[in-house]
């Protein structure tokens, strides 16, 4: 069974909030066993107009988990903690 991934794009706009968000994410990650691959970091465009500020890359045993995850109650209380504090964009993504 291949693998999941939870690819995030995220734009801090309340970075004292965000502090929040995070804590509740890294229990929900944690929780549902979630492996965290990036989270943050420095990040150079390759190609194209994409400039990401801040990427998240999660990686789950599987498809389903990883679309699920966003789902979780444990999520669900990370996302409320989040509100006000960050513009995202995330995709689940099937591995091969």
């Amino acid at each position: 069974m291949p693998s999941g991934y939870v690819i995030a794009h995220v734009e801090v706009t309340n970075p004292t909030q965000y502090e929040e968000y995070k804590k509740w994410s890294s229990a929900a990650m944690q929780a549902h066993g979630a492996e965290v691959c990036v989270r943050g970091g420095q990040v150079e465009p390759l190609e194209g107009t994409w400039q990401p500020t801040r990427v998240v890359l999660l990686k789950f045993a599987s498809f389903e988990q990883a679309k699920t995850f966003y789902e979780t109650p444990e999520y669900m209380k990370a996302r409320e903690a989040r509100a006000g504090a960050a513009i995202m964009n995330m995709i689940a993504v099937e591995g091969v």
